[in-house]
Formats: C-alpha cells, sequence, structure tokens
C-alpha cells in the first residue's frame, strides 16, 4: 500500500481506543508501534494515577519528546498513540512535520468512552479524570476522523480507506 507518509498519529480521550487501533493498524501496515503513554515522565503518570489533570506545563516535554520519536520514524514509518487533546499540543507534537503526518482521530461521547473505561484493568489512568479530558477535547479540523462505535477491524478498514495515496 502506498500512503502519503508513513507516520500515524492515533489520537483522542483516554478510552478511545488508541492503542488498540493503533497496534492494528501497524500489524497492518507492518510498522512499529508506540504508545505516547510509555514517554510520559514519572511525575506525570503519578499525578494521572492521584486524580489530578495534567496541565499545559505538564505535557510540553511530553509532547517534545513524543516529537523526537516522530521526527526519528519519519522515513521508516511508526504508529504513535497520543492524546493530542488541544490544538496546542497537537502544534507542539507534530513541529515541523505537520504535513508528513496521517492524524486519525477517534471520536466518541462521553458516555461511549466511559463504559469502555469502566471495563479496562490495570491503566493508571482512573475514570475520574475523562471528564477533564473532554472538557479540553478540541477536536482537530484536518484528521481522519473516525467513530468508535464500530469493530476496531472495521475502524482500521476505515482509516486505511481515508490515507491519501501519493
Amino acid at each position: 500500500m502506498v500512503v502519503k507518509t508513513n507516520v500515524f498519529i492515533i489520537m483522542g480521550v483516554s478510552g478511545s481506543g488508541k492503542s488498540t487501533i493503533g497496534k492494528l493498524l501497524a500489524a497492518t501496515l507492518e510498522l512499529p508501534f508506540f504508545d505516547g503513554d510509555d514517554y510520559h515522565p514519572p511525575e506525570n503518570v503519578k499525578k494521572m494515577a492521584a486524580g489530578t489533570p495534567l496541565n499545559d506545563t505538564d505535557r510540553m516535554g511530553w509532547l517534545e519528546r513524543l516529537n523526537i520519536l516522530i521526527c526519528d520514524n519519519l522515513h521508516s514509518g511508526a504508529i504513535i498513540a497520543c492524546s493530542a487533546l488541544k490544538e496546542t499540543y497537537r502544534s507542539r507534537l507534530m513541529h515541523g512535520v505537520r504535513e508528513k503526518i496521517n492524524l486519525v482521530y477517534l471520536e466518541g461521547s462521553f458516555e461511549e468512552v466511559l463504559d469502555r473505561i469502566g471495563k479496562r484493568k490495570g491503566h493508571f489512568m482512573p475514570p475520574t479524570l475523562l471528564r477533564s479530558q473532554f472538557a479540553v477535547l478540541e477536536p482537530p479540523k484536518q484528521a481522519i476522523t473516525i467513530s468508535i462505535q464500530n469493530s476496531p477491524s472495521s475502524i482500521v478498514t476505515e482509516i486505511l480507506k481515508c490515507i491519501p495515496k501519493k
């Protein structure tokens, strides 16, 4: 499959399916998958685990680390799951490479995502922080926007249909 670029950012609130979809898309396109949560500094993880939302300052170093990851994988390709909730976060995340990124927004309602979060186990982010994520969410104007209501395989099929060809 020939695509515009081989770097994809799968974005959305916690519980929208970024990791599930990202891993499935990575397997389909034979690209490495990186979970943005793994790049948070320990202070951020502790803060979220304690039920305190991150602020803009908390996120800046994390987004800069992810920008380096993107740049390091620009030519070889990668799938990166990252909440990227605000336009300012996306600007920092994609600084200098925005036109080379396929941004995929997993869109769902608060109720849909809350139901999912209630069923998952072992994640550091408690369901109580979901409302804060929706409060700061600025849906992207330029992205492949996919509803989370379908099965993961259907979502990946939709993403593949929407990828701009070279």
